[in-house]
């Protein structure tokens, strides 16, 4: 007797055939969704929620896309993790990523309906990965020694990760921007200590970049504007009047001078309060919480800058940066870690004031102050201004740099291909489709850019045979351009990690033989 049915009723499974092919035609239907915005004259995408406020967001960033996505398809949700996962280890190539996993199975699709097995497929793409990685570490430049040229190299991979961005207009200002900004940070990959502040108002050029560290906040009224050798006490504590803390509870008096009695309580705590704090010796008091009119007037009286109500991220930062600690008790003085800087003072920027700390114990801080027409300008500024960040902070623990333009994936392919005609059996048909696969990218970038990319990619590959040689896409004289002389470069870090996650993921998905997917939970009916 054969069991009819195994799962709960609505649960369905599909085998086989039906499922590969759910979840190859899901995953190529993501590679082709951000396809367009590859390369320097990729288009964007503007995203529109359905929550309140319909908030929109325009942008060309492969990752921020596929995270706004809700997706049903499983395989499909394989390629917005690779992207995410690239987003925050390397911070580029979230659009490289997804395109070459889709395009590894848009080619694994093709041998498997030529009956070759999927795990035939899964030790070619092995072999062709292994041998892809090898042929780029045969191909690194490192300049590491060489502190100008390493500086350049920085320069250049920063300019190509934001010319296929919002800023490629003003790409040579934001590249020394983010160049400047990391190599403050002296090797150490936090960039948590870069602030980016946005103002709308002025052009993308008025962006620039500040050492020290800038808060978004006014200076009190009645308090100093001007502060030299500060003394910074940051807190997170309650400076409002000290209510009754228990729900509900009442204070009952016979009288209004009673009444009095407790204002008076009240205000003599907080008092105490406020002279502990000023045993410090600080002359200025950040919190995190507010700050009520009479405790600003004793900071005021003692000629002491209280600032309230500092966003947490603003407190956590202006910490790290004096190298104070947050404190929220203040009885005693010498075990709380007093911030220093050399100058607080009131600046404005468009038609905002802020305070600026300039001087901190930190030298590696520094704040990138962005202008620009609109907030949906500052936001894709933003996330542009971040991939070049992560990728340069990423540059510079591991120095070692690829010309850019489609000539990394030119290389691997040659290489690929080469394996491909030395290996006897199936497992041949799978390195030589990971090396068409591989020239996707350079394909898809001339696409983009309105080109004949039949044409180019064989004009390329032809190049390529030759010793030595540098040739990538030049997509703004749309011919095959010198990538050496137009100083189109790409970290190796970012390369390597966009090679790995795709072909890991794809073998993920190549795996697959069944889907199997849960009947939906009822609600009982509680009437």
């Amino acid at each position: 007797m054969a069991i009819d049915n195994l799962f709960k009723d609505e649960a369905t499974e599909e085998k086989g055939e039906r499922a590969r092919m759910a979840s190859f035609v899901g995953a190529m239907a993501i590679a082709d969704l951000v396809k367009t915005t590859l390369g320097p004259k990729g288009m964007d995408k503007i995203l529109q929620s359905t929550g309140r406020g319909r908030s929109v967001t325009v942008t060309n960033d492969g990752a921020t896309i596929l995270k706004s996505l809700h997706i049903d398809n499983p395989a499909a949700k394989v390629l917005v993790d690779i992207s995410k996962v690239q987003d925050d280890e390397v911070g580029d190539g979230t659009t490289s990523v997804v395109v070459l996993a889709g395009e590894l199975l848009r080619e694994a699709e093709k041998l498997i309906a030529t009956k070759i097995h999927p795990m035939t497929i899964i030790a070619g793409y092995r072999m062709a990965a292994d041998c892809a990685r090898s042929a780029l570490l045969q191909r690194v430049m490192d300049n590491k020694e060489d502190a100008e040229r390493f500086k350049s190299d920085l320069m250049k991979i920063a300019m190509t990760t934001l010319s296929s961005k919002i800023l490629s207009q003003d790409k040579e200002h934001f590249a020394k921007l983010a160049v400047d900004a990391v190599l403050r940070l002296k090797g150490s990959t936090n960039l948590e200590a870069i602030q980016i502040i946005k103002k709308p108002g002025g052009s993308l050029k008025d962006s620039f970049l500040d050492e020290g560290f800038i808060l978004d906040k006014k200076i009190g009224i009645g308090q100093p504007k001007r502060i030299e050798n500060a003394k910074i006490l940051v807190a997170n504590t309650a400076m409002d009047t000290d209510k009754v803390k228990i729900y509900g509870a009442r204070v009952r008096v016979d009288s209004m001078s009673r009444v009095a009695q407790i204002e008076g309580a009240e205000k003599e705590k907080m008092k105490q309060k406020v002279q502990k704090i000023i045993a410090h010796g600080i002359n200025c008091f950040v919190n995190r919480q507010l700050i009520y009119n009479f405790p600003e007037e004793l900071f005021a009286d003692a000629g002491i800058l209280a600032i309230e109500h500092a966003d947490f991220d603003g407190i956590e930062r202006l910490a790290l940066v004096t190298g104070g600690e947050i404190a929220s008790t203040f009885d005693n003085p010498e075990s709380v870690k007093l911030g220093h800087c050399n100058l607080i003072e009131e600046i404005m920027i468009g038609e905002d004031k802020l305070i600026h700390f300039s001087g901190v114990e930190m030298g590696q801080a520094c704040t990138i102050v962005l202008r620009g027409a609109s907030f949906h300008v500052l936001d894709e500024a933003e996330r542009s201004l971040h991939d070049a960040l992560c990728v340069l902070s990423q540059t510079v623990v591991d120095s070692r740099v690829l010309l850019g333009g489609g000539w990394p994936e030119m290389v691997m392919a040659k290489e690929v291909d080469e394996l491909a005609r030395k290996t006897p059996g199936k497992k041949s048909h799978a390195i030589e489709a990971f090396s068409r696969a591989l020239q996707a990218i350079p394909t898809t970038i001339a696409d983009n850019a309105g080109l004949d990319s039949a044409e180019l990619i064989a004009q390329l590959r032809a190049e390529h045979h030759k010793e030595g040689c540098t040739a990538g896409i030049d997509v703004i004289s749309g011919a095959v351009g010198d990538m050496e002389k137009l100083g189109i470069s790409e970290s190796f870090k970012v390369k390597q990690a966009v090679l790995l996650s795709a072909t890991e993921a794809a073998e993920m998905i190549l795996r697959v033989d069944e889907i199997i997917t849960c009947a939906p939970r009822r609600r009982e009916d509680r009437m």
